[in-house]
């Protein structure tokens, strides 16, 4: 089928100029947060005097503990204010990854804290258990807030968990860790009134005080108002909705002067569209063909109602966007030979990327896994990119008798014999990319020249 983006003049072929890729921010990002974490750990000790007794070591444990709690809250939150530099250079995936980890750390701190506070007040006054909780919660300034801020964090960490995850909708998943910023808030405040490491330290008071007005100023910018100048300024609208393959649609959207999103091939948005059933959720779909002036294109498959919907679509629908996103890009490219590898509807980045990617004849090839023929969707777009720019496509689809084509060394090399020369760009389900990473070592491939991102957010 002829889409808006075929019937265009023709293209310039790819220039073989390639940017030195620019080195990833990642390792001294992570240096500065535990360079963070040691500060308040620094504070802590400076602060402490001596130790004494049962209820002292239990009182002391419980401040280290909250200290630390209390810097992994903001940054937790931080890392999911979608921060262009950290999307686009370090990656969403990696990115999201840490805030799971800052997030579980986070919860077990916060638990620590509140276990070893109450035991250590017992202890010191004498009381049980109960009684110093009532007395803490009702009677300490501060503190009711606190509380049910820290019920609400315990509950985000309850619903992250994996066994639970899975058994939640997206929409009460994310709705729920939107209150993420208000137990924050009201946990806030009971640092600084009751946190002993604060009181009469005017120089701590501050740094905590730059440490969550940055964090608010971030999240406020890049959440909230970021995006709405994006979509007053650009003004999106789908244009037209095509049927690739069985439960598989392209959609795409109109905007005005889309190229000062500085979009790149290979990256995605966060789209919601304004039409029923699907306005209240905000998910995350790659370009499938390189951004133009005008327009844009995503590609989905069908695996739920939301992405169902999609196909169902009406030209004008109001579309609310934020991006872009992502970090496979041709920047992350070190070597003059490109492999791209997609496994279903994993090839919508990758498509744009065969497409955008700079080389000639030969430098670039596509890989593509699919159950069946039918399900290869934009094949003509492929095959036309192929022949356009003197590159090869190759499928991997089941046999007729089900069977898997398995991914080795051997299988890679024969049918990329200089696989290990190239750059590979994998873009597939979780099981696919990690089978395709221990084929990719065995077959002398680098870890730095794999490049991957996942959706699974």
């Amino acid at each position: 089928m002829t889409t808006v983006y075929e019937r265009r003049a023709a293209v310039p072929r790819p220039s073989r100029a390639r940017r030195r890729p620019r080195p990833s921010p990642a390792a001294p990002l992570l240096a500065l947060l535990w360079a963070g974490a040691a500060a308040v750990v620094a504070l802590w000790w400076s602060d402490t005097r001596s130790v004494v007794g049962t209820a002292g070591w239990l009182t002391d444990a419980g401040r280290i503990a909250g200290l630390l709690s209390g810097y992994g809250c903001a940054v937790l939150v931080a890392l999911m204010a979608r921060v262009p530099f950290l999307e686009r250079r370090i990656g969403s995936d990696r990115v999201a990854r840490w805030h799971a980890m800052a997030g579980r750390y986070t919860i077990c701190l916060l638990v620590a804290h509140v276990t070893l506070i109450l035991f250590g007040y017992a202890a010191q006054d004498g009381s049980g258990i109960v009684h110093e909780t009532v007395s803490v919660v009702f009677d300490y300034p501060d503190m009711l807030k606190a509380t049910i801020g820290g019920l609400v964090l315990f509950a985000v960490g309850i619903v992250s968990a994996g066994a639970v995850r899975r058994r939640v909708s997206h929409e009460f998943w994310y709705y729920l860790h939107l209150l993420t910023y208000a137990a924050v808030f009201l946990a806030f405040f009971h640092q600084l009134t009751l946190g002993s490491d604060f009181v009469g330290n005017a120089w701590a008071r501050s740094a905590w005080y730059v440490l969550y007005l940055g964090t608010a100023a971030l999240v406020g910018w890049f959440r909230l108002l970021a995006p709405i100048r994006l979509n007053l300024r650009h003004r999106l609208r789908v244009e037209s909705v095509h049927r690739e393959a069985p439960g598989v649609f392209s959609v795409v959207v109109r905007g005005e002067r889309l190229d000062e999103l500085g979009a790149r091939s290979g990256q995605f948005f966060r789209w919601r569209f304004l039409a029923d059933g699907l306005r209240w959720t905000s998910t995350p779909y790659s370009l499938s063909a390189p951004p133009r002036p005008d327009l844009l294109r995503i590609t989905v498959k069908a695996l739920g109602d939301h992405s169902a919907a999609i196909g169902l679509l009406r030209p004008g629908t109001r579309v609310w966007a934020e991006g872009p996103y992502g970090a496979l890009t041709a920047e992350r490219r070190t070597a003059p030979k490109v492999l791209l590898i997609a496994g279903g509807v994993g090839i919508t980045p990758l498509r744009a990327l065969f497409e955008s990617l700079p080389g000639g004849p030969g430098d670039v090839t596509l890989l593509y896994r699919a159950r069946t023929a039918e399900d290869l969707a934009l094949g003509a777009e492929l095959e036309a990119i192929a022949k356009w720019r003197g590159a090869q496509v190759l499928y991997a689809v089941n046999g007729a008798d089900g069977r898997r084509p398995r991914f080795t060394a051997e299988s890679l090399r024969a049918a990329v014999p200089d696989v290990a020369a190239h750059d590979v760009y994998l873009c597939g389900p979780p099981a696919l990319a990690r089978d395709l990473y221990g084929a990719l070592h065995a077959a002398g491939v680098p870890d730095r020249r794999i490049h991957h991102e996942s959706f699974e957010l």
